[in-house]
Order: structure tokens, then C-alpha cells, then sequence
């Protein structure tokens, strides 16, 4: 375990726990305790309680009171980044077939979507959440044993060279690129700098590898010409190119006789092409909202690259559920109101996503009763750079357009998304996010959606939403 992390040891060398974590509170018999510094705790202060809890060894970048071996390295994220890389490389070695995710909105349902189809195939080990960064990726991938059959990593990128990092602690033998958006322009500058970013996922395959692209999107799809992999490709609206034919490749997965019910979750025909064959397989999922499909083609992709056999994938789209919390989460109170909790994260393609859905089902709930009422609670998109006004604006509108009786706009751009609101004819006022609640009096029939960035916890909400009745059950889904 010291060689893996690339630290000193000092005490008996105890090998590898079963758990590796970085909360003490976490710490089980046997497990290793990463000792993590951070802007408001330090993990050095808790390695005693994880020594209470059973841990048998730290990685430390100093030596502890706690009565356990320490692995002393000089940064202990890269120790423990070190550690996932070897474990990884012994896995690997093993059979382990490893899958990593990236894109700029959609990675965590996709990923949920992945696991669930390989665990079909065999023992897998994907990230709870987003667990995307130089942290999270590692962690997760200190899950991995001599039982693993499919290792599946979300990657996040903050600029050039992360992806490629992150790659090399996993080493990925298919990397799935769903979209190049605006989520964190400000950051990037230009979708083209991101795609140039996230590209790098592909970019580290071996020859025998996949390269899982969408054949939509257009600088994806041109992340082709940076990868000696095999090619996979996935689309909902079918093969588009210019002269009629499809992209160069070996596996391709469409989607035909899309439609939805009226709670917005979607039923397709999955078209799969590959060594000349092919076959269709009708899919009905459970999750919620059109761009599941996507996710849902896109996951597909990835898992019959991995040996996965269509028919079982079809069959277990339509089973897979929800994993991640306030993505698309949709609660239904007692007395009929429902709470469409979309909180975790937003950019604009997956504001507009969230928005069209509750649109639709607004539409689904007037045709059963006409008095229902659609209501939007919308706050701040981060890290949108200059254009964050007006990309603000645009979501107001679009919330109008799609038939919102009124929007609820919290956070720094609550002006500009009211404006766009009222410029497109609709209803929509300011408020703070801990009034929504009082402000806001929910009918049986009303449905709301609750939307923002992370940093705006509107989960609480959604939660005193709820808490005007008792909910009677959940249909979740996550992007």
C-alpha cells in the first residue's frame, strides 16, 4: 500500500482495508484513512476517530497521535490519487474493464444509467453523485477489487490537462463524451476550449479501445480525429451527415418512434448496428424528462461496447431507476400537488431541459384538470461568464414560452430572469429562497419545478415545498 501511494511508511505495513475514505466518520474495520487538509477542517485532526472506527492505516502528510501505521507522502490527494492508480493497474491486469464519462451536462445520469446496465454483466464499481474531480474520481476507484468486472468514472474538467490526469489514474478502455455546452464557460472562454478539454478523454485510449461519441453534436463528433480507439456512436435523431451515410465506425445506436407518456418518461425503439447486423429492441424508461433518451443511447453505447448484449441493455434501461438525489426528482404530495426537484446542478441546457418537461407535464395536468397551475422556481446558473445575463434572460422567456403560469426567480440574475420572463409575456417576481415556500400556495393539481446551480441549495426548497403535505411517492431522475 506505501509503494501505491508513493509515501514512507512508518509502523507495520497492514496492506490494503476494504474501504478507502477521506471522512473518519466513514472509517470501517480494515479501511485506510486519507488525511485531507481543507479551507475549513483538517483531516490530520480526525485520524484518531477513524482509529476508533476501525481504521487500520492513514495517509498522512505528517505523523498523527493516532496509534496507527502512517503512510507520510507530500500531498496526500496525490497519494491517495497514486494508491487508486495502482490498485487500478493490478485490477486492470485482472480483467478489470475500465469506462470513464464526460460532457458538459448529463455525466451523473449517464453514469447511473452505465452502472446499472453493466451490473447485469458483472460486479461494478461508479461513483455515488458526482464524484468528478481530483478527489472523487480516485476514491472511487479504490472501490475496486479482485471481483470487479467494470470500473465506471465520471470526469469533470476546470481546464486543460484535468481529463488527462484524471485518465491517467483509471486509465480508461472506453470513454463516452455526451456534449460540449456552456456549462462553465466562464472558466473556458469558448465551447471549443472545452471541447478541447474533454476531448482528452479520448485521447489517452488504446487502439483496442472505444470511443463512444455523439453523433449531434458537432464538436464531439469531431473528437474522432484524436483517438487511434475503434469507434462507437450514438444519436437520437439518426445519421445526419451531409451525403447520407453515417460517420465512420464500428457500433452505432439510434433511437426511432420516440414518445412519451404523460408523465414525461419516454418509450424508443433502439436501433444497434454493429459487424454489419442489425437489430432493434423496444425500450420504455422509468426516468423522467426527453433528454433521458439521450443519456439513455449514450449509456447503451458504452455498455455494448463492453461486451454487454443489446437485448439485456434494452431490457435494463427500462428497469434502471433513480441514484442520485434532486435530479429530475419528482414528489407527489398527498393532497396531489407535485415537486419536480431539479436542484443539484444547472446550466443552460439542462435548465432548458428541466423547463420543457415541466411545460409538458403542465400540459398532461390541465388536460386532467383545467385549474392546474405550473409554477417555476429558478435561481442562478454559475460560471457562465459575460454571457451569464443574457443566458438568465433566455431561461426566463423560455419558461414563459412553455406555458409556467409564474415564475419564482431567486439568486444574483433573479432581475435578469424575470425580465426574460415578462419580455415574452409571462408572470414573474423576486423573491428570497427561504419566503418560496410561504409565498407559494400549492392546489392538488399544481406541479413546480425547483432549478439552480449547487451553490443555491434550492433542494430546501423543494423540501419545504413538500412539507405542505406528505408526499405519496417518487419518480426520480437525475442528469
Amino acid at each position: 500500500m506505501a509503494a501505491f501511494a508513493g509515501g514512507e511508511l512508518v509502523g507495520p505495513d497492514m496492506g490494503l482495508g476494504p474501504d478507502v475514505v477521506i471522512d473518519a466518520r466513514q472509517a470501517t474495520p480494515g479501511s485506510i484513512f486519507v488525511a485531507i487538509p481543507g479551507e475549513r477542517v483538517d483531516g490530520h485532526d480526525f485520524t484518531a476517530q477513524a482509529a476508533e472506527n476501525g481504521a487500520a492505516a492513514v495517509i498522512a502528510t505528517r505523523q498523527t497521535d493516532a496509534e496507527l501505521p502512517h503512510v507520510l507522502v507530500e500531498d496526500s490527494v496525490q497519494g491517495l490519487s497514486l494508491l487508486a492508480r495502482g490498485l487500478v493497474g493490478v485490477e486492470r491486469e485482472r480483467g478489470l474493464v475500465t469506462l470513464a464519462v464526460t460532457g458538459s451536462s448529463g455525466k451523473t445520469s449517464t453514469k447511473d444509467l452505465l452502472a446499472q446496465l453493466l451490473e447485469a454483466a458483472g460486479p461494478t464499481v461508479s461513483p455515488v453523485g458526482s464524484f468528478n474531480n481530483e478527489i472523487g474520481v480516485p476514491l472511487t476507484a479504490c472501490g475496486v477489487d479482485e471481483q470487479t468486472r467494470f470500473l465506471v468514472s465520471e470526469m469533470g474538467a476546470r481546464g486543460l490537462g484535468h481529463v488527462a490526469w484524471l485518465c491517467s489514474l483509471t486509465a480508461p478502455t472506453i470513454s463516452l463524451v455526451l456534449n460540449i455546452g456552456t456549462a462553465h464557460l466562464g472558466e473556458f472562454g469558448s465551447r471549443e476550449v472545452i471541447a478541447q478539454a474533454k476531448g482528452e478523454i479520448v485521447e489517452c485510449l488504446p487502439a483496442e479501445g472505444w470511443a463512444v461519441l455523439n453523433a449531434d453534436d458537432d464538436l464531439v463528433a469531431a473528437m474522432a480525429s484524436r483517438t487511434r480507439a475503434r469507434l462507437a456512436w450514438w444519436s437520437r435523431t439518426g445519421w445526419t451527415a451531409q451525403d447520407g451515410t453515417a460517420p465512420e465506425g464500428q457500433l452505432y445506436v439510434s433511437a426511432r418512434d420516440i414518445a412519451a407518456n404523460s408523465l414525461e418518461q419516454y418509450g424508443f425503439t433502439m436501433v444497434v448496428s454493429r459487424d454489419g447486423q442489425t437489430s432493434e429492441h423496444p425500450v420504455q424508461l422509468q426516468l423522467l424528462g426527453s433528454h433521458q433518451v439521450s443519456n439513455a443511447l449514450a449509456a447503451a453505447a458504452a455498455a455494448i461496447a463492453a461486451g454487454c448484449e443489446p437485448a439485456q441493455v434494452a431490457a435494463s434501461l427500462a428497469a434502471a431507476t433513480t441514484r442520485s438525489h434532486w435530479r429530475m426528482q419528482m414528489d407527489v404530495r398527498a393532497d396531489g400537488a407535485a415537486v419536480l426537484n431539479d436542484a443539484y446542478n444547472a446550466n443552460p441546457s439542462s435548465m432548458a431541459e428541466a423547463i420543457g418537461t415541466i411545460g409538458r407535464i403542465g400540459v398532461a395536468r390541465r388536460a386532467a384538470e383545467p385549474s392546474a397551475k405550473v409554477y417555476a422556481v429558478l435561481g442562478d446558473m454559475l460560471e457562465l461568464g459575460d454571457d451569464a445575463a443574457d443566458l438568465h434572460r433566455q431561461a426566463g422567456a423560455l419558461a414563459a414560452r412553455s406555458g409556467v403560469d409564474e415564475v419564482i426567480a431567486i439568486g444574483e440574475h433573479a432581475a435578469d430572469i424575470a425580465a426574460g420572463v415578462r419580455a415574452a409575456g409571462g408572470v414573474a417576481r423576486e423573491c428570497e429562497a427561504a419566503q418560496v415556500s410561504r409565498s407559494l400556495v400549492l392546489m392538488p393539481a399544481d406541479v413546480v419545478l425547483v432549478k439552480a446551480s449547487r451553490g443555491l441549495a434550492l433542494e430546501k426548497v423543494a423540501e419545504a415545498l413538500l412539507a405542505g403535505g406528505a408526499t405519496t411517492g417518487t419518480s426520480g431522475v437525475q442528469r
